[in-house]
């Protein structure tokens, strides 16, 4: 943990909403009473599931906690595992990142540091498992992983012969606009069409294979805020009709070709 020392009480506070003041040597996970976003995901017994709201608003913590760690801390911080596994939850069902063993501080006057690769597959960036070099928009990434586990309810990695990533499949989909045939059903029943295919869209973002073309963890928490928005006020207004959404054009070829390269790669 002694990568994170110059980073202030306040601050773990803010980027982790977990900190204790009660012991400054060490994290302590005070409230985790309702497990992992994993657990939840995964259908463990006992595990309730949430409303769509929730799912955003769940994904709209997370995501401005890793905001906060990329832009706004005093010293900027990748976290370089981000998980589902790795998203607490709280007896209110607040999300609250956690274990920061493998985070690397980034000095001001760099965008980039080269390191030896860390983190967990099915989650890794391909570009920085091909290069050791470690940007914030790794931990952009990952944390489109974690979204297409909240859309789709499938596990990072999948069986040999199915796509061999989450990734991979959910970029597939999208191409294809074959989305809502992998959607888990309890998302389906309460998202809007066009709510969820933009969420698909914005999970795409995150997993290009450039990382330069990737958005920013403040720009996908300012769309994820939009979405939820409008998905608040299609509740109020509710009209039951459904919204056309003009359907996703394919990347060029040359595009799925290196995608393909670099994930055959992990």
């Amino acid at each position: 943990m002694g990568v994170l020392v110059p980073f202030k009480e306040i601050e773990l506070e803010r980027a982790t909403n977990n900190f204790s003041q009660r012991t400054r040597q060490k994290f302590h996970y005070w409230c985790i009473a309702e497990g992992t976003l994993q657990n939840h995901i995964d259908h463990h017994k006992e595990m309730p599931w949430f409303s769509w709201d929730s799912c955003l608003r769940i994904a709209i913590e997370a995501a401005g906690a890793l905001s906060y760690l990329h832009s706004a801390a005093s010293v900027p911080v990748i976290h370089r595992d981000v998980k589902s596994a790795n998203i607490l939850l709280d007896d209110c069902y607040t999300a609250k990142i956690s274990d920061f063993g493998a985070s690397r501080l980034v000095p001001f006057d760099q965008t980039k540091i080269n390191t030896l690769v860390q983190g967990t597959l099915g989650y890794l960036d391909p570009e920085y498992f091909l290069t050791g070099d470690l940007t914030e928009k790794n931990d952009v990434y990952s944390f489109g992983v974690v979204l297409a586990e909240l859309l789709t309810g499938k596990k990072p990695l999948r069986p040999i012969g199915d796509e061999g990533s989450l990734a991979k499949l959910m970029i597939k989909s999208i191409q294809e606009n074959s989305l809502f045939k992998i959607l888990d059903q309890r998302v389906m029943n309460e998202g809007s069409f066009e709510q969820l295919q933009e969420v698909g869209n914005l999970i795409v973002q995150c997993l290009h294979v450039k990382g330069e073309d990737r958005p920013t963890m403040r720009e996908v928490v300012t769309e994820l805020e939009r979405i939820r928005k409008s998905a608040k006020s299609q509740c109020v207004h509710q009209n039951n009709q459904v919204t056309d959404v003009e359907p996703m054009k394919k990347e060029p070829d040359m595009y799925a070709t290196l995608l393909n390269e670099l994930h055959d790669n992990i």
